[in-house]
């Protein structure tokens, strides 16, 4: 359904799974990061693209440990990664050119954090024209309560709900566990 013309593939989207962004203290992190697995497992053998995205700043720069994909996570040989300074990961990036090369309409959306990065790139793919699932049980957050925020869970619960049914002229938003995906 994306307004995107002879787009019809779908691509994995693994955003900012790095050891500042997804650490020991990111809300269901083994979850988490089993379900980004067995994603990326599925959509390698269907031959769909995968594109990871990292992310880096002035407190995670390019190189130190922070910015290292977690361990338990690696591209594959030829799976592209696309290096970020802006939350969405369309914005002063290569990705919208690796999705056109690959044909890619749809995304399905994996990754840390929430609030920040995963939120930004979905909104940037829906305004771009691009449909755009939320995987529910493959994104993560830390706790930033301290500074106001609700607790990691509501976020993630929150965000679920609130992008499940997103529309747009010719292009929508849903959210599905990782158990309903198929590439």
């Amino acid at each position: 359904m994306t307004t995107l013309p002879r787009r019809p593939n779908k691509a994995l989207l693994v955003i900012d799974m790095q050891n500042d962004a997804a650490g020991p203290g990111s809300h269901d992190r083994e979850r988490v990061i089993e379900n980004i697995q067995g994603l990326l497992d599925q959509a390698r053998a269907a031959n769909a693209p995968v594109i990871w995205v990292q992310h880096s700043d002035q407190g995670m720069p390019i190189g130190s440990e922070g910015w290292q994909f977690v361990p338990e996570l690696a591209p594959a040989e030829g799976e592209p990664v696309v290096h970020k300074t802006f939350r969405d990961a369309f914005e002063a990036t290569e990705l919208e050119s690796l999705l056109a090369t690959r044909g890619v309409g749809h995304l399905v959306v994996t990754g840390a954090q929430t609030d920040f990065c995963v939120r930004s790139t979905l909104h940037g793919a829906l305004v771009r024209g691009y449909d755009a699932t939320l995987v529910s049980d493959a994104h993560t957050t830390e706790d930033l309560s301290e500074w106001g925020a609700p607790p990691p869970g509501q976020v993630i619960a929150h965000t679920n709900l609130y992008w499940d049914g997103q529309k747009a002229p010719g292009r929508a938003g849903d959210t599905l566990t990782a158990a309903d995906i198929e590439f």
